[in-house]
């Protein structure tokens, strides 16, 4: 995957039980889910969107990453260049390693890995000569925007920017709460970071777009998960929600306002 240094190719939602999670997501955001693992070898099925082509994919929580403290949780891929040059600048930026780098025939080179605060992620080179388009800022059935939720602010972009090259070229002041800081990763805006609040759990949230966000809304009650915040406008004309999935597991969606 060519896509530029530092920019999102992947979304991948880790559960303990995919069929549910399938059950879930495909009524919720309107996702296609692999009813079968790709491979024999490990429980992994892709997820696609209505309008064709990928968004990531879901891998079962096995018993054996539970032990190592493993829990179901939504994480993404930053697409970089060179995946060891990559993993040395996150441990020179003050990051952990949390599984050093391999390689997945047809697939790519890929590293997990984990910012100084302990919010992990992964860096990835994909294999395929085709740009991912998981993150599209307004693609149906994609994630349009990331959230970092981080009890140290501006310690976290420091490190995004000294190793992924990120850029913070605008603000919004949410009052009380700080300021939400805006993220330019090789030219274009993928989301934003903010500090960390009371009562919220730290870590990345995405917002994945749907045609209808009362409709999600009411479908995520349905489906056994929470509304914890919205439907509300945000800027630009959109509106969310903040949800949890059957499972406790956080995310966001994103559809077009009422204007």
């Amino acid at each position: 995957m060519p896509n530029p240094e530092g920019t999102p190719i992947w979304y991948e939602l880790i559960t303990a039980d995919p069929i549910a999670s399938k059950k879930f997501y495909d009524h919720v955001i309107g996702w296609t889910v692999d009813p079968d693992p790709m491979s024999p070898e490990m429980d992994y099925r892709g997820i696609s969107v209505a309008g064709g082509g990928m968004v990531g994919g879901v891998m079962r929580l096995s018993d054996d990453m539970a032990a190592h403290g493993g829990k179901p949780t939504w994480l993404f891929y930053i697409g970089v260049d060179d995946v060891d040059a990559s993993v040395e600048k996150v441990k020179a930026n003050g990051g952990s390693i949390l599984m050093p780098p391999w390689d997945i025939e047809g697939v790519g080179r890929i590293s997990m890995v984990s910012d100084p605060q302990g919010i992990p992620f992964y860096v990835m080179r994909g294999a395929s000569d085709e740009n991912s388009t998981a993150f599209d800022r307004t693609g149906m059935g994609k994630c349009n925007w990331n959230e970092l939720n981080t009890p140290d602010q501006a310690g976290a972009n420091k490190f995004y920017a000294d190793t992924f090259g990120w850029k913070y070229p605008d603000k919004m002041s949410m009052g009380e709460m700080g300021d939400y800081i805006f993220i330019d990763a090789a030219g274009q805006t993928i989301g934003a970071t903010m500090p960390l609040q009371p009562g919220d759990s730290q870590g990345w949230r995405f917002y994945f777009r749907t045609p209808d966000i009362e409709d999600t809304a009411k479908k995520v009650g349905e489906s056994g998960g929470t509304v914890l915040a919205g439907p509300m406008d945000v800027p630009g004309g959109d509106r969310i929600i903040v949800a949890t999935d059957a499972h406790g597991v956080v995310f966001g969606a994103v559809g077009p306002g009422n204007a």
